[in-house]
């Protein structure tokens, strides 16, 4: 799947990002760029589990028991 199929909330920081030329870019910044992207990646992985931890623990809460 090519990363312009995915959707996107209109004007978030990934669209622009996407959106943006990088023909100006020398390949010392564009690595410069990957590095800083990666760590981000890693960052947003970080709190998708935490936050996938809290609606489990949450639904574990909350779920209805069977009679």
């Amino acid at each position: 799947m090519d990363l312009d199929d995915l959707p996107r909330p209109k004007g978030d920081a990934a669209s622009k990002l996407a959106r943006e030329d990088l023909s100006p870019y020398s390949q010392d910044e564009l690595e410069q760029r990957i590095a800083i992207l990666e760590a981000e990646i890693v960052r947003v992985r970080e709190h998708h589990s935490k936050a996938a931890a809290h609606r489990s623990a949450a639904d574990s809460l909350f779920k209805k028991s069977d009679p």
